[in-house]
């Protein structure tokens, strides 16, 4: 009985030890769907229908209880270290955790992960023009910063995906944050600076968007994916990049050289804008009013001490109260992040050399890295049983540091001094990926306490974090002097200002056509890779295929959802000869609005569908 119930039964591998048969289940063989003799395992969420003094043994005994990788126990955490009367405190730490969570993928992301990015792609040779990917651009640069915008959405996707009962999460998120943006987002925009919208770009993105969209929906009605099919995604994406290059250049060559007075398709240049105030992590960059007169050699403890402050106190004095709070919750995390990953800029005359920091990062981010590889399995394994891999990673990094030390001054950053950009990349990723674990894991927790759906859970919390982020540039991100960027005059910051308050901002200041076509552009990449990738990677030799089964009846809500959406503005926005105002920025918000309400109704069983 025990194989064959495990082969038999829809989602469950094997009976679990010492729990009760339940009367019916519900099983899938060759020949479809068909009433099943064999009883149903329980499921965790069912941890609530129990007495309260046998929660902890529940969730002990229960092979669907266990999570797999992240560095916290979550359920174990809130159903026995926890008491039953303290449950509403654990779920209030948790939701503060789970804010925090956002915060750190955030920071991570726009200060270290898109910078070194940035520095890869120059260190590279490669042109602006094709390497930038600033989502708050409509000239999608399709390489290297594509990656660094959509991180967290992209890792909480292969994170999500890695477990199938976790795979609603991301399926929730991707079409969740697409419905957002597209309706929430975009009709902010219209609402807060009426526009023209760029023709070309919009009907393109929205376009290869649609086809996403389809292909995700065929992909969870037959429910799997195979090899095929995922390297599909990842096809289309590449010729999303060809044809946006293709376009590119034929614009370029009806333009000429030289800057043309900007058409029908291209946004407004306005010559008032002041000077952003540079952003950084290192508080010891000065402005012009604070360079000192006379140079002067600091010492190596001083530079230690003062790139490793992520406070700037002359900015500090200037910013209201509710910016110095929530600064105070994000310098745990820059301090962190500033101890293990290294950042080149290449706008600075130094490259961001600072001796002392950068040897102690040749310790610190392989430390890093073996520690956050597979929730620390690699690192704490035993070498023949003996030493530690983190052991080993300590004396080998220590003695190249003490190298690059002895033989590097603090004034000059050496010649390969570029390295640090991969290993920053490759540091902040890793912290991506461990934040975008725990992120996961505690979603599905709350899910299991609360009694809700994967599906609901990505469609809300996890889309409104990703979408809503953190504190982003409300700069133009393109390269200066292009017909999509902003005058020269500007300093252009490679900050991933995805989120809405950055491309709300963006359009006050008078750039609402860049804001509204990352709406429509940048969400292809999350689409695409996310569920490309994620599922590409579970993928081994002896199984080429991934199961996606739908875990509530919200995921085609969500994808119907999200398909009208596009629909409404393909036909309306040419409709209105892209001339976007105020009633369609309402019409959007209010359908976002009607399908909050019937997605909630439909998790809470108010509404049923069969």
């Amino acid at each position: 009985w025990q194989p064959l119930w495990g082969q038999w039964v829809l989602g469950v591998g094997s009976v679990p030890s010492g729990q009760p048969w339940q009367p019916s289940g519900r099983a899938v063989g060759a020949q479809g769907a068909r009433p099943s003799l064999l009883p149903s395992a329980l499921q965790c969420w069912e941890v609530r229908k129990h007495n309260s003094s046998e929660w902890c043994h529940f969730i002990r005994s229960n092979p669907d209880c266990q999570l797999d990788g992240g560095f916290l126990d979550y359920l174990n955490g809130v159903f026995c270290v926890f008491p039953p009367q303290l449950l509403p405190l654990a779920v209030t730490l948790y939701a503060l955790w789970l804010l925090y969570l956002f915060i750190i993928l955030g920071v991570t992301a726009e200060k270290f992960f898109c910078p070194n990015l940035s520095a890869i792609s120059t260190n590279l040779k490669l042109s602006h023009n094709v390497a930038v990917f600033s989502l708050t651009s409509p000239l999608h640069g399709v390489t290297f910063l594509a990656f660094g915008n959509g991180a967290p959405d992209v890792f909480s996707a292969v994170v999500a995906f890695s477990d199938p009962r976790t795979a609603g999460l991301a399926v929730g998120a991707i079409f969740g944050a697409g419905v957002f943006v597209t309706t929430v987002v975009a009709g902010g925009i219209a609402l807060v600076k009426p526009f023209t919208a760029a023709s070309r770009p919009f009907l393109r993105d929205v376009i290869f968007y649609m086809v996403a969209v389809f292909l995700t929906f065929v992909v969870l009605y037959l429910g799997r994916i195979q090899l095929g099919e995922a390297l599909g995604y990842l096809g289309l994406y590449v010729f999303y990049v060809l044809t946006v290059v293709l376009c590119t250049w034929i614009h370029r060559r009806q333009r000429g050289d030289g800057l043309a007075p900007p058409g029908p398709w291209e946004p407004e240049m306005p010559t008032d804008v002041e000077e952003p105030e540079p952003s950084g992590t290192n508080s010891g960059d000065y402005g012009e009013e604070y360079r000192p007169l006379l140079p002067s050699q600091e010492t190596s403890l001083r530079i230690l001490t003062t790139a490793l402050s992520p406070l700037d106190y002359r900015k500090w004095r200037r910013k209201p109260w509710y910016w110095r709070l929530f600064k105070a919750f994000k310098v745990p995390v820059e301090l962190v992040l500033l101890l293990t990953v290294p950042v080149v800029d290449p706008d600075k005359d130094d490259l961001n050399w600072r001796r002392p920091l950068n040897c102690l990062h040749i310790l610190t981010s392989p430390l890093l890295c073996v520690l956050t590889l597979k929730s620390g399995a690699y690192g704490l394994y035993q070498i023949q049983g003996i030493f530690p891999v983190w052991g080993l990673v300590t004396l080998v990094a220590s003695a190249l540091a003490l190298i690059i030390f002895i033989t590097t001054s603090n004034e000059e950053p050496p010649k390969y001094h570029c390295v640090f950009a991969f290993l920053g990349f490759l540091a902040s990723a890793m912290w991506i990926n461990a934040a975008a674990m725990e992120l996961v894991n505690i979603l599905r927790t709350l899910g299991i306490i609360f009694q809700l759906s994967n599906t609901v859970l990505g469609l809300t919390l996890l889309a409104w974090g990703n979408s809503i982020g953190g504190e982003g540039s409300a700069a133009p991100q393109c390269p200066p002097g292009t017909p999509w960027g902003p005058p020269t005059i500007l300093k252009v910051s490679f900050s991933p200002s995805t989120d809405t308050f950055s491309d709300l901002t963006m359009a006050r200041q008078g750039y609402p056509r860049m804001a509204f076509s990352a709406c429509f552009g940048g969400i292809i990449f999350n689409i695409l890779v996310g569920v490309g990738l994620g599922c590409l990677l579970q993928m081994t030799g002896s199984q080429l295929l991934v199961k996606l089964e739908p875990d509530s009846p919200l995921v085609w809500l969500l994808a119907g959802a999200l398909g009208l959406s596009l629909v409404f503005s393909f036909v309306t926005v040419p409709a209105q000869c892209f001339q976007l105002g105020k009633a369609y920025g309402v019409c959007l918000i209010t359908y976002y609005l009607v399908f909050l309400c019937v997605a909630l109704l439909t998790e809470f069983r108010v509404i049923h569908f069969t």
